[in-house]
């Protein structure tokens, strides 16, 4: 007990180690302590050692540096602690209780060491996590990690030391100590600032995003905090901070938050139309890069990259496909005779004939001119032909213009070939021989169909 002797030596300190230790935070069943032992057994080391200090330079900044300020922030910070650990690790109340006291002691090291530029920090801050940002840009730390130091050189225990380095740094993925202590500092911040309702809100939106991590209702934390300051802040002998109608205030602070809320909703509401909009966009653009303008169907570039996927996988699991070439017979003469715009639709038309006379799987696309191409996925040679017999069929019926009141028709030839027909080393190699085919036709006197015949 040398340091109940040491502290008996100075009266008034005694007074206060004894008013805390029969404080509501660590009275025991009504047994007051009696003697400055007593206090230091009931406190314990960690909570006694760090008290004096408190109490120490409470007495010294408060009178000499005008830091009241400092010490309200402490005060508020050590109840709100020392509540939400209750709740969280209450074995950890009392350490986390002293810990939140002391967080900010590194000011005083560093208006020791840097008064007058410290001081001007100070006034042009705009709050506690202005002040931090200022002090990395002009030190390189801040005055946590001054305080962490600081409690070390004095020789407070490690644990203590390290939870006042560590008391100013981000929430998420913490401890539930770290939380407590964490949380405290802008709970202390909130009550001190001038619009405390608009902090309140803040810190609302904090433990609505903190969750199921922070059981603890902030109603009733600001209500322990109300009720036990008058008296922390006699035990310290410095001038109690301003009290509130926390319920109004928090009353306030909750319409903040749903108007927010409100605001956000909205906000993501417009973005969401907005990236709604942006995709319908993207794929309009990627349809039309995919389709020829003029007919509607499938483009020459969009026929071959799906060939050669459809090709890749026929390879790799052993299936098959047709693919069918198609050319309008005579369709330089109907332009000429005609003119291009009679030309095109007849090109139309026939895009939408052609449409109507494939699968729901199938591909037709236009691939240059009058020059037509149909893949047909899993389709035999006997499939690819009942296909060419449907479009000549309609063909034959119906017209695809007129010209001066006269119905015009147009017949086609046609090429297949399947991958059953030959070993085809490539899409490519496929395409080939369905515009062989079509060719023979053409030869033959055009308007019919034929399959790929491998020569030797």
């Amino acid at each position: 007990m040398d340091y109940a002797e040491a502290i008996e030596k100075d009266p008034a300190l005694t007074l206060r180690l004894l008013s805390l230790a029969n404080s509501s935070y660590y009275s025991r069943g009504g047994v007051e302590s009696h003697t400055c032992r007593e206090a230091v057994s009931r406190l314990g080391l960690d909570t006694t050692l760090a008290t004096v200090m408190s109490f120490a330079l409470t007495r010294v900044s408060t009178s000499a540096l005008g830091l009241d300020h400092l010490w309200q922030r402490a005060i508020i910070a050590a109840l709100a602690a020392r509540h939400l650990a209750a709740r969280l690790c209450p074995q950890q109340a009392g350490v986390l209780f002293t810990v939140s006291l002391l967080q900010d002691i590194g000011v005083l090291a560093a208006i020791a060491l840097d008064e007058q530029d410290y001081r001007q920090l100070i006034v042009s801050s705009e709050g506690h996590d202005s002040l931090v940002a200022a002090e990395h840009a002009l030190y390189g730390c801040d005055h946590a990690s001054i305080g962490g130091w600081l409690a070390d050189s004095w020789g407070l225990p490690v644990h203590l030391a390290r939870g006042i380095a560590s008391s100013h740094g981000d929430l998420d993925g913490t401890s539930p100590e770290a939380l407590c202590l964490r949380l405290s500092g802008p709970i202390a911040d909130a009550w001190l600032s001038r619009s405390p309702a608009r902090a309140l809100f803040r810190l609302l939106h904090r433990f609505e995003t903190l969750g199921d991590a922070l059981p603890v209702s902030l109603a009733s934390l600001l209500e322990e905090v109300q009720e036990n300051l008058p008296d922390m802040a006699k035990l310290l002998d410095i001038t109690a901070p301003p009290t509130y109608d926390n319920h109004s205030l928090l009353e306030e602070a909750q319409q903040h938050l749903f108007r927010q809320a409100l605001a956000l909703s909205a906000r993501l509401d417009t973005q969401e139309a907005e990236l709604e909009a942006l995709r319908q966009r993207q794929t309009e653009l990627e349809q039309r890069s995919r389709r020829d303008d003029l007919t509607g169907l499938a483009n020459r570039a969009w026929l071959e990259t799906q060939l050669k996927e459809r090709f890749r996988l026929c390879q790799e699991q052993g299936r098959t496909l047709s693919v069918v070439f198609i050319d309008l017979d005579h369709f330089k003469k109907l332009n000429d005779r005609y003119g291009h715009v009679l030309g095109d639709r007849v090109l139309e038309n026939f895009a939408a004939t052609l449409q109507e006379s494939v699968r729901e799987g199938d591909l037709a696309g236009r691939y240059g001119g009058e020059e037509f191409l149909v893949i047909l996925p899993d389709e035999r040679v006997e499939g690819a032909m009942a296909m060419a017999e449907r479009l000549t069929q309609q063909l034959s019926s119906r017209p695809m213009a007129h010209a001066d009141g006269v119905p015009l028709h147009v017949s086609v030839s046609i090429g297949i070939a399947c991958l059953d027909d030959a070993e085809f080393r490539s899409a490519r190699e496929l395409i080939d021989a369905a515009d062989q085919s079509m060719y023979r036709v053409k030869r033959e006197g055009r308007d019919g169909t034929a399959t790929f015949i491998e020569t030797t």
